[in-house]
């Protein structure tokens, strides 16, 4: 089992090598960790952007260029379908967004022609490597999914466990957060919380699934808290997935996290035919080198 993101990038360089390609590449951050990554062996890459900007960057900051494939779409519309169509052909394994706003390539990824749609809920999964905690936490969703419902929560929750699963956790222990522990119809979350507890209970979720909901967020990463409290469950303390009830919520921990906590994270799109590594324009390139690697690891293994 993966427990760390250096963990994750070894993994990622012993399997087999992933063809990445990249929309709107003409950005230094991602240009330095696709760089990165096929110097680790990780990766072999697909720039697709304005070749005039993505040479000139690499120029300045001497990164070799010859080690990649460089198509011109000054157009992000084209790029990010360049992108996707790559992908849906079979010339490359996963897709990665440059420099370009989500919109745009998720438009890409769920064109009718040329896209990676399935019957899957499109949904986002950070994986955050927190010093105080001693595995990998998954955070879903706090990037796309505005206030999902039940429904929805089950989509999210079949995309995340399959993204730890795919990092080797045989067991995957998943937290629904709430404000509190028992059921209250006036607050949703619990309501749902509780639901997809007897889902995982009746075999929904597959085998090697323990759903604990709702929970609160000190239960769900705290045994010390979960003893002061006196509440007993297996996925106190040991939670793998934390499925938050909006993304707001999502949004408010994932950065909590990266800016407070100084965790290290990677993050990536689940529910396409192949992962679309999905990070913020303001990540540095370490981020996105973790994010490839994460993308690498679960495109060889879903």
């Amino acid at each position: 089992m993966i427990n760390s993101l250096s963990d994750l990038l070894k993994a990622a360089q012993t399997q087999k090598k992933m063809r990445l390609v990249v929309a709107a590449a003409q950005d230094l951050d991602v240009l330095k960790a696709v760089s990165e990554a096929k110097q680790s062996n990780i990766i072999d890459g697909i720039l697709v952007g304005d070749e005039e900007k993505i040479r000139t960057l690499a120029e300045e900051n001497n990164i070799d260029l010859t080690q990649f494939r460089v198509i011109h779409k000054q157009d992000l519309m084209e790029a990010a379908l360049e992108a996707v169509r790559l992908v849906s052909i079979g010339e490359a394994d996963f897709v990665m967004k440059g420099i370009l706003d989500t919109s745009i390539l998720l438009k890409a990824v769920l064109d009718k022609e040329i896209g990676l749609r399935t019957d899957s809920l499109l949904s986002h999964v950070m994986v955050y490597e927190a010093e105080k905690y001693h595995k990998l936490l998954f955070l879903t969703d706090g990037g796309m999914n505005i206030s999902p419902t039940l429904e929805d929560k089950k989509g999210i929750l079949m995309n995340a466990i399959q993204s730890a699963k795919a990092l080797g956790n045989k067991e995957v222990k998943v937290a629904c957060l709430a404000a509190k522990e028992k059921v209250n119809e006036k607050m949703p979350a619990t309501v749902d919380g509780a639901e997809l507890k007897q889902l995982a209970m009746e075999g929904y979720f597959g085998e090697g699934v323990i759903v604990e909901g709702p929970i609160a967020f000190d239960l769900a990463v705290s045994k010390e808290a979960a003893e002061i409290k006196g509440y007993k469950s297996s996925v106190a303390g040991e939670t793998d997935i934390i499925l938050v009830p909006t993304i707001e919520v999502g949004n408010g921990i994932g950065k909590a996290l990266t800016y407070m906590a100084k965790s290290k994270s990677a993050g990536i799109i689940m529910g396409a035919k192949a992962p679309v590594v999905l990070v913020s324009r303001a990540d540095d390139s370490e981020t996105k080198l973790y994010s490839i690697a994460l993308g690498s690891v679960i495109a060889a293994n879903s």
